[in-house]
């Protein structure tokens, strides 16, 4: 297959790739991203089992860890490394991808901007009502809630703490379990 030079990609284009390396689509641009590291994934791990259980037991919706395409608005799709939509929006989630979501989670990456302003000014626009940033260099959970077309810090929640959901209450994550990657 012959890719399109950067900047000509379509959208169908993109959710044709048929790879094993976690892509993003933003303006008619590829952008693969780095591998993730072993701690990274043991994040998403602790994280996803956390939320998926909850979820679960209440029956709210569907989880999924990265690798999943979230549609934020035509000509820009991510893959958050945890997305959470409630079940009533069933009808956003596509076998290719889901348009939005209902919180999704990033773990802070070699790219701290990315994931710290990038993606939180994306998600924020995307009308994503809650986005976890989940930063192990600091050991820190920001859980940041949509406040008109920005996001307001719920709370940054270090060693020692336990981090709270607003779009779903009674979900936490003692932040030591979470970054303990042993």
């Amino acid at each position: 297959m012959l890719f399109p030079p950067q900047g000509q990609w379509s959208e169908e284009e993109y959710l044709a790739l048929n790879t094993h390396r976690r892509v993003e689509y933003s303006d008619g641009c590829i952008e693969v991203l780095e591998m993730p590291t072993q701690s990274h994934q043991l994040i998403i791990g602790a994280l996803y089992r956390l939320l998926f259980e909850f979820v679960a037991a209440l029956r709210l919706g569907v989880v999924l860890p990265a690798g999943i395409r979230v549609r934020l608005w035509p000509g820009k799709f991510r893959e958050p490394d945890i997305v959470f939509m409630r079940a009533e929006h069933a009808q956003r989630r596509r076998e290719e991808y889901w348009d939005g979501a209902d919180l999704v989670m990033e773990v802070v990456s070699s790219d701290r901007e990315r994931d710290l302003i990038t993606k939180r000014r994306e998600y924020a626009r995307a009308g994503i009502p809650e986005y976890w940033i989940v930063d192990p260099l600091l050991s820190m959970i920001t859980v940041l809630v949509l406040d008109g077309d920005t996001y307001r810090q719920h709370g940054a929640f270090k060693a020692g703490q336990v981090a709270t959901s607003v779009a779903l209450p009674g979900f936490q994550a003692a932040v030591d379990h979470v970054f303990q990657t042993e």
